[in-house]
């Protein structure tokens, strides 16, 4: 009978695993395990089972997991194997040879190991210890603090324990071993200094100076933004030592030189990197990017790949390539994409630019991300990605760990090496992508927290984020750069008829383009849609379905094509916000010109001033409303429109 702590919870038998029960089952007995032959308090139990404040049955539950704990040992031969779980007044007591449980294997190989007096000795021991993790350890408990302080602990003694692997190679001048078994682990634990020390020294005994050396300025990065802090002494130790042995020449010749002779107190400058690959560089188009440098490099490659295939062409052409095709038709929006190309170039030095299009539903924001991103795709060699992050769909929006998941594997990540949290998953993102000349596009983001997991570490990253929220988080906590989007002038929606329709056809009647424009509120969502009605009719002319949109009772449906329209648009953005909110939003409609103040609002709601000026906010934040200026709003006729339709076919928002 074998009893499993590193990893899921199970004991073992030699007809096959035990069925241990749910997941306060499998507490009770990892605890007991985490204690073996000492009597564990009927008290301590429970406050390990339950975060919060137990329940009044609590002792009874916790007897009931004991018994059927007791009765399943039984039922597998525990009495054969010299285990008994016996009761003690209050106490628990799980009796059995401890070296049934993995985590006391464990723990005798390592003891057993001497990487350095030893090595040839340390690694069998120390490869047997390692192979007795199945994942996580102690999976299946419950989510308590007395719980995931014991997992901490017995994962750090596994970091241990491949640090002391990785030093036995060394020590055996098995440097490339070293290597791979530090790399994994690195990539996992990147704010573990000690360890990102010995990965630069394996690499470089290796011959991949430039690898080592990334490492360090990644983790420099990573360990100023995550903790406000340096590199502390080993790691900067071991930065030194490299340093020093390149200018005597004790290193192996090659990629490493550039980076070895930039010492001094500035940060060295990545030697792959050419002032005209650089995105910020100057160019004559503001819209058109400096071409890249070929030569640019990815993050830190794994030292289990041939130095040869890390880079080059090859790794090149497997560059994510995750956009959306370019958007049809699109026209305009020059001060829009000039804007985004002024955020990546005037990026301070050691941030990662960051972006935030927005705008009201159906404005075109996506487009607009899309297009520019499409421009300026050359800028960003190491790859694109791109993610809709259902914000303002229907259904729940995406959640972080799903999407960092996508990007990992895109980015070549092993599935069985993605992290299951979104702290850990995003910590890996970052620590991935920080050496890498990168593009991020989050599309229709709901909140700004949705938004944070998801961003790049890395200076030469940038991120562009689309949203119909102005997302003040972004802009106050990661200096992100407002982009607004406004509904298109009379000039820019013809022209846009005339790109869907044909310049004649538009041509032909240009009164009736223009009050086209004005009664689709200048949305391009909303002209698309109106073009899409006018194609299925080519014997119509502009004027005919002019017509038939002034009336306001056919209008909104009339704006739609399938599942696209300015009424499904609208409802998302309404379906987010809170009741008190929609039923503000229904009372602003009934305004007859949609232009208000404060105080009209609150004739409206029939409330105080005072009391709706936060709910204006949120609808301004949420471009429902437009603050034109200081207590002047203005609402949209179509979401006027689609407001009083709600209103009155009983739906509303929220709740």
């Amino acid at each position: 009978m074998d009893f499993s702590l590193l990893g899921p919870i199970s004991v073992a038998t030699g007809s096959g695993e035990l069925a241990l029960g749910p997941a306060k089952r499998r507490s009770v007995l990892a605890l007991l395990l985490l204690q073996p032959n000492t009597t564990v308090p009927l008290e301590q139990l429970i406050d390990s089972l339950w975060e919060d404040e137990p329940p009044e049955h609590a002792r009874t539950v916790v007897q009931g997991h004991v018994s059927r704990l007791r009765a399943t040992l039984a039922g597998g031969g525990a009495e054969a194997y010299g285990i008994e779980l016996a009761t003690h007044g209050s106490a628990y007591l799980l009796r059995l040879p401890e070296e049934l449980i993995d985590a006391h294997r464990f723990g005798e190989l390592v003891a057993l190991a001497r990487p350095e007096s030893a090595p040839g000795d340390a690694v069998p021991l120390l490869r047997e210890a390692l192979g007795l993790w199945r994942g996580p350890a102690l999976t299946g408990t419950v989510t308590s603090p007395p719980f995931a302080a014991a997992a901490h602990a017995l994962e750090e003694q596994r970091l241990t324990a491949t640090e002391a692997l990785a030093r036995a190679h060394s020590a055996l001048g098995q440097h490339e071993q070293a290597a791979a078994v530090l790399y994994t682990a690195a990539v996992n634990n990147p704010l573990r200094e000690g360890m990102v020390a010995d990965l630069m020294q394996a690499l470089f005994r290796t011959g991949r100076q430039s690898d080592a050396m990334e490492w360090f300025h990644r983790t420099r990065r990573l360990l100023d933004e995550e903790l406000g802090v340096g590199p502390g002494a080993r790691l900067k130790r071991a930065y030194e030592e490299i340093l020093r042995a390149e200018g005597a020449g004790d290193g192996k010749p090659g990629e490493g030189r550039a980076a070895a002779r930039t010492a001094g107190g500035a940060a060295p400058v990545d030697p792959r990197v050419s002032a005209q690959g650089d995105p910020r560089a100057p160019a004559q188009d503001p819209r058109v990017p400096a071409q890249a440098d070929p030569r640019t490099a990815a993050a830190p490659a794994d030292p289990r790949v041939p130095a040869q295939a890390a880079g080059g062409p090859a790794a090149r052409s497997s560059a994510p390539r995750l956009l959306p095709r370019p958007p049809a038709r699109f026209l305009g929006r020059e001060q829009q994409l000039t804007a985004l190309s002024a955020v990546v170039r005037s990026a301070v030095p050691g941030e990662s630019p960051l972006a935030v299009v927005t705008g009201p539903a159906g404005v075109g924001k996506t487009a607009c991300a899309v297009q520019w991103a499409h421009g300026y795709a050359e800028a960003f060699p190491d790859g694109q990605l791109f993610a809709d992050l259902r914000g303002f769909n229907e259904g729940a929006p995406a959640e972080p760990a799903e999407i960092l998941r996508d990007f990992l594997l895109a980015l070549g990540t092993p599935p069985d090496r993605i992290p299951t949290s979104a702290q850990s998953a995003s910590a890996l993102f970052r620590s991935l992508v920080a050496g890498r000349r990168l593009l991020v596009v989050l599309d229709n983001a709901q909140s700004s927290a949705q938004v944070r997991p998801l961003l790049p570490g890395g200076e030469h990253c940038a991120t562009v984020v689309t949203s119909r929220s102005r997302l003040d988080g972004l802009v106050a906590t990661d200096v992100a750069r407002p982009v607004p989007l406004q509904a298109l002038g009379a000039a820019e929606g013809t022209a846009l008829l005339g790109a869907m329709l044909g310049a004649e056809r538009v041509a032909d009647d240009p009164d009736a383009a223009r009050e086209l424009v004005e009664l689709c509120d200048g949305l391009p969502l909303a002209l698309r849609a109106a073009a899409a009605q006018l194609t299925a009719r080519p014997r119509w002319r502009l004027a005919r379905l002019a017509a038939a949109l002034r009336d306001e009772r056919r209008r909104l449906a009339l704006l739609s094509a399938e599942d696209t329209g300015v009424a499904a648009a609208l409802r998302m953005s309404v379906a987010r916000l809170s009741a008190d909110d929609a039923r503000l939003l229904r009372a602003l409609a009934a305004n007859a010109d949609g232009h208000l103040n404060a105080s009209v609002a609150a004739s409206l709601a029939g409330s105080a001033p005072e009391d709706i000026q936060d709910g204006l906010d949120r609808l301004a934040e949420m471009h429902l409303v437009d603050e034109e200026a200081t207590d002047v709003y203005t609402i949209s006729t179509l979401t006027q429109l689609f407001a009083r339709d709600e209103g009155s076919g009983g739906g509303g928002g929220g709740g």
